[in-house]
């Protein structure tokens, strides 16, 4: 752990959507791992078995539109204000114009006017696996979406033998009473599908020159597997963005190799983004400790289930990273545990001094993290205790960091320099 790290304790992904009542087509690109909770959602509340094995608890209320201020947040340099909440949030993603598309692991798409604060459920989403960590996951507007509305999203979804993630492709549609998905198609599938209901991952990032699709494949918590690369369990893919694998990826020439396959050696790499030089960096969650944020090289192989700078639950040891093993180490790590949900590198001007840097959510650490990014060096800077668990992190058009927390609290929080 760095040694620059603060830890502050207080006390207590732009031309714009039209309103819901314009008529606009919009091409949307889906995809499917999920690593959230189970459970029902009835409307009111529901109980989930979270990413790091706790209970949570959900709820939801619509509200307005954001107001422009917070209230200052102590021990942090932030002012938080309180826009929305959902049940069971797992990710938001912000649209040409700046309105919100929200997914809930329950299966519920949102799309929100960031203007008036109105939201509308999205209807034709895929039947998701709702159960353990499974459900409706991440949601990517895609580089041309202000030309064709191009939108990428993942879930889990049942299969002959268990269940696996998903990628697929669709039109968003807002004219007539409610926005739809139409012209559903899946792209990408897990392989091999599983009898659980955990680690699927399916975070998704686009590069910046708008040539690749990657995907973060979970262990499924099979551990081996990541190890071996005729599967994709415990790998980062990359695809073109009609979910084609890459020609040049590093092992398509291996023989029995899985298409697709970038990296591999992973076990639960809740978060992907690419940084504006190309780089694309992931956070995984470790088993107990030995979280990590791993700067993903072509045909890496980081460790899992070999090496893990964390031990089994229940205290079994696993090798630490060590110079010399053969694994890619990661560039940062916890012990203890902070459960990165999510990652995002910011590109706002409200926080002008963290222009490029990594900011993690943390789950069981109810914290965020920031990252000092340069090149391909990390190093840790400070974490925020928020009081909540949080699930996605993004930035926002008008340069703020947008939070959601996890099932249990679910609100969807701005934050902006305090004072």
């Amino acid at each position: 752990m760095s040694a620059a790290r603060r830890t502050h304790r207080p006390s207590s992904r732009r031309a714009r959507l039209a309103t819901l009542a314009c008529a606009a087509l919009v091409a949307v690109t889906l995809t499917a791992c999920s690593d959230g909770g189970g459970g029902t959602s009835d409307g009111g509340s529901a109980t989930s078995t979270a990413d790091d094995g706790s209970a949570t608890t959900s709820a939801s209320s619509g509200q307005g539109a954001s107001s422009g201020a917070g209230e200052p947040l102590e021990g942090t340099p932030f002012a938080v204000e309180e826009v929305d909440s959902f049940d069971e949030p797992w990710a938001m993603a912000f649209l040409p114009g700046g309105d919100l598309l929200v997914t809930e692991r329950s299966g519920t798409m949102h799309l929100r006017d960031q203007a008036s604060g109105e939201r509308a459920e999205v209807a034709g989403v895929p039947e998701v696996v709702h159960s353990g960590q499974g459900g409706l996951g991440d949601v990517l507007p895609g580089p041309t979406f202000a030309d064709d509305g191009t939108v990428y999203l993942s879930w889990a979804e049942e299969a002959e033998q268990g269940n696996r993630a998903a990628v697929g492709q669709a039109r968003l549609v807002t004219d007539g009473d409610e926005p739809r998905l139409e012209g559903l198609e899946v792209i990408w599938r897990q392989q091999p599908s599983v009898d659980g209901d955990a680690h699927y991952s399916h975070r998704l990032a686009i590069d910046p020159e708008a040539e690749h699709l990657y995907v973060s494949s979970g262990d499924r918590q099979e551990q081996d597997p990541a190890q071996d690369t005729s599967n994709t369990l415990g790998t980062i893919v990359r695809l073109d963005l009609d979910g084609v694998p890459v020609a040049d990826n590093p092992l398509a020439d291996e023989d029995g190799a899985a298409p697709g396959i970038y990296s591999y050696g992973h076990r639960n790499p809740l978060g992907l983004e690419l940084a504006p030089d190309g780089r694309l960096w992931s956070s995984e969650m470790g088993p107990e400790g030995g979280d990590e944020l791993n700067l993903v090289e072509a045909g890496g192989n980081y460790g899992w289930p070999e090496a893990s700078n964390g031990s089994d639950y229940g205290g079994g040891d696993i090798p630490d990273h060590a110079e010399g093993d053969g694994f890619v180490a990661p560039a940062v790590s916890w012990d203890p545990s902070i459960s990165p949900g999510s990652l995002m590198i910011y590109d706002g001007e409200l926080f002008a001094d963290w222009e490029g840097d990594a900011f993690l959510g943390g789950l069981s650490g109810e914290s965020l993290t920031r990252v000092a990014l340069d090149g391909a060096q990390a190093t840790e800077e400070e974490t925020w205790e928020m009081g909540e668990r949080i699930r996605a992190v993004e930035a926002g058009p008008d340069g703020a960091i947008w939070v959601l927390e996890d099932a249990g609290s679910g609100r969807l929080l701005r934050l902006t320099p305090a004072g």
